[in-house]
């Protein structure tokens, strides 16, 4: 193992002047590293920080092949370090451990996407402001995500098409088996019934929908701003001969008219945006029955950083989701309470789940990468998709984000059980 100074005074000849103090200046922060385990190596030189690896809980590896992954983290925070990666500036062996790691050492992360990455970040804001969720922002914004095609999701997805966290009812079960599970208490939560009419508000590819009219015998209206996913949900209907228990709208929630006796939500929120979330829940109040009641289930930031993070534009938001917020469960709390006469009766944490689920996702995604190039995706794409996936694992392992299940119960709802 190398000293810092000793890091500092290799392979500086023939760098840049910028190189060599992004280079200096990125192994000082990673030699503050105080949990977990990290190699770097360049080439034929391997340095180490942090925790012995012995004791570390976590340990990562990260093989730069090329100086400019320093000038990237410098200048453009862990937005950087995710560009980088999808140029094959760096790669890992275990790149979700590399996630996991950096997330354990959050100040570190905080202190990069600081000081000497100030305008980039300016300049995402703006860019992430002018992507505000508003009715044809709102279009914009899924199409971007969605229309990269249904034969592109159903490359990784499992039979029921859902694109949330399942939850697995034991350690063996398929991905197949927990998306169902997750279906049916989605569903026991809702209490559904078949003379209920339920009110869908993101129908994504129609799961959701099909599965409660097929097997809890309900009406079911869901709506989408999804073009693709719509007509998959129509087409997908039609096969099920459900068409007289399912209604599909290509419609804005904030559009819809009409009461319903339950309304469910799945990890749609996401997409709402900070500004809206007082007219999202006074909407959703709004379309509920007195007696009504509502589930959601959404991915949520933490507390203590919502505020900071809101103000921030991370990986996701910059090539996955544009427009995208996720709420902390102390805002939904509010805004429940400030817009709307619901009151939250239940929450679940299925944090655990999402990460399994996201590993199931990324190995289906590998399986088939020949059918990914097949549909004209390159590899800055691929590499682009593997650190989404590898991203959210990390954070949902080390509980940065989270995911929970929230049922909401209107005023005159007399249940005894939720």
């Amino acid at each position: 193992m190398k000293t810092v100074d000793e890091i500092f005074s290799s392979r500086d000849d023939g760098a840049t002047w910028l190189t060599r103090l992004a280079r200096r200046l990125v192994l000082a922060k990673l030699a503050t590293i105080q949990r977990g385990h990290l190699v770097v190596e360049e080439g034929s030189e391997r340095f180490t920080f942090g925790e012995p690896e012995e004791r570390a809980n976590v340990s990562a590896k990260i093989c730069v092949h090329d100086d400019s992954t320093y000038v990237q983290v410098l200048l453009n925070g862990t937005i950087g370090s995710g560009e980088a990666y999808m140029q094959g500036a760096w790669s890992s062996p275990d790149l979700v451990g590399v996630i996991r790691l950096m997330v354990g050492n959050m100040s570190l992360l905080d202190n990069m996407d600081s000081r000497w990455s100030f305008l980039h970040k300016a300049v995402l804001t703006v860019l992430h402001r002018l992507n505000a969720n508003s009715r044809g922002g709102s279009r914009k914004n899924i199409a971007a995500h969605y229309d990269l095609g249904n034969d592109f999701f159903r490359l990784f997805l499992d039979d029921t098409m859902l694109y949330s966290s399942a939850v697995f009812p034991t350690a063996e079960s398929s991905l197949y088996e927990a998306s169902v599970h997750k279906l049916d208490r989605l569903c026991h939560k809702l209490q559904l019934k078949p003379t209920d009419h339920l009110l869908e508000i993101g129908t994504g590819w129609g799961g959701m929908a099909i599965h409660a009219a097929k097997k809890f015998g309900c009406r079911v209206t869901t709506t989408t701003i999804s073009r693709e996913q719509h007509e998959y949900a129509k087409a997908w209907v039609a096969r099920e001969g459900l068409q007289d228990r399912i209604t599909l709208l290509l419609q804005d929630y904030r559009d819809l008219e009409g009461q319903y006796d339950k309304l469910v939500s799945v990890e749609m929120i996401e997409a709402v945006g900070y500004r809206y979330y007082k007219e999202y829940f006074s909407r959703c109040s709004q379309l509920l029955k007195d007696d009504g009641l509502m589930v959601i289930q959404a991915i949520t930031i933490q507390d203590q950083r919502f505020h900071s993070y809101r103000k921030q534009v991370d990986f996701i938001q910059r090539y996955i989701f544009p427009g995208g917020c996720l709420p902390s469960n102390q805002v939904i709390a509010q805004h429940v309470a400030e817009s709307s006469d619901m009151q939250i009766v239940s929450l679940e944490d299925i944090t655990s789940h999402y990460a399994r689920t996201l590993r199931a996702w990324r190995k289906a995604f590998f399986d088939r990468i020949a059918d990914v190039r097949r549909q004209g995706f390159d590899e800055r794409f691929i590499k682009m998709w593997e650190f989404y996936l590898c991203y959210c694992e990390g954070g949902f392992n080390e509980r940065v984000i989270s995911t929970a299940q929230f049922v909401f119960a209107k005023p005159d709802c007399k249940s005894e059980s939720f």
